[in-house]
């Protein structure tokens, strides 16, 4: 039985891990490879977006942004109500499974290339476009009552000209502007290799997420469970949303599986500043030590079954 090699990378990192191996991933290759990954995704999506009628996508993205408001506003009382968690940390953890993770969003092409199943190119303006919302909702719901305390400012640089949506966001302008046929002497670059860097991204990802095991454990039982459950609950809304949007097999697979995704950059990065008073334990361990390898190894499979099953 042969396995598709590039989540296998992501195992071999958190074993290592585990065994105190001392393998580690420099740190400036490692911010290469992100700004890579995610400029490679924005400018396929630009370009593919380049050809498609606005007035088509429009309302798609019109769902997508629904999606993304919706999404913390299941998770918060659920952690409220059946985790008991005071009200900044269960909307900091909203907040960060309403946004999305762009590694999880780039394996889940991977595998639907791999399988050759066609899907919306533009795909990638969804992964612009969950980026944000759930984040405002996480800290709306952190501060309700008391929105003078928030630092807008800082949040909106934060949010706006963070690293993940300058380069997403970024390269879809640059693929919509240049179009496929300027695009075209980059593809060896930036789309053939892609494969490869995705695989030690995910090393890297392994590694790091066996370090944040401890603080998982500490969060205890009910945040585990939640770190599987949510996904679920969230590609399910995915789903219906594709379905609303009218979007084929492959791209309702791609916006369950970003449904389905909790951020480990964006949102760190805004909650940090917006509810300071959060714990990022919590956060950062449900997300990167339990619902990003759910879906990198069960939910990404379970995700492309179902949507061969209700759509294909």
């Amino acid at each position: 039985m042969a396995f598709d090699p590039v989540p296998l990378f992501f195992v071999l990192g958190f074993l290592a891990r585990l065994a105190r191996s001392d393998l580690k991933i420099p740190g400036q290759l490692y911010e290469a490879l992100s700004i890579y990954l995610l400029l490679a995704i924005g400018l396929k999506g630009g370009v593919e977006l380049a050809k498609e009628p606005f007035l088509e996508v429009a309302p798609k993205a019109g769902v997508t942004i629904l999606l993304g408001v919706l999404i913390p506003l299941v998770a918060f009382p659920i952690l409220t109500r059946l985790g008991r968690l005071p009200r900044p940390d269960a909307a900091s953890i909203a907040g960060h499974y309403g946004s999305v993770s762009a590694v999880t969003f780039a394996v889940a092409l991977d595998f639907l290339r791999a399988k050759n199943v066609p899907f919306e190119a533009y795909a990638p303006l969804f992964l612009v476009l969950l980026e944000i919302p759930g984040i405002i909702v996480g800290i709306l719901l952190a501060r309700m009552g008391n929105l003078q305390t928030v630092r807008w400012g800082p949040l909106a640089h934060e949010v706006l000209l963070g690293k993940s949506i300058v380069l997403l966001a970024g390269g879809l302008v640059v693929g919509w502007l240049a179009g496929p046929e300027k695009i075209a002497p980059l593809e060896p670059f930036y789309f053939v290799g892609f494969k490869g860097a995705l695989s030690l991204f995910l090393l890297e990802m392994g590694l790091v997420a066996a370090g944040q095991i401890d603080a998982l454990k500490r969060a205890g039982v009910f945040l585990t469970v939640f770190g599987v459950v949510m996904p679920l609950i969230s590609a399910t809304l995915g789903f219906i949303a594709a379905a609303i949007a009218g979007l084929s097999a492959g791209g309702a697979m791609l916006l369950a599986t970003l449904a389905a995704s909790a951020s480990y950059i964006a949102a760190p990065a805004a909650m940090r500043i917006a509810v300071p008073e959060a714990n990022p334990a919590l956060s950062i361990g449900a997300s990167l030590v339990v619902t990003f390898p759910f879906n990198i190894l069960v939910g990404i499979p379970l995700y492309y079954f179902v949507s061969q099953q209700i759509i294909g």
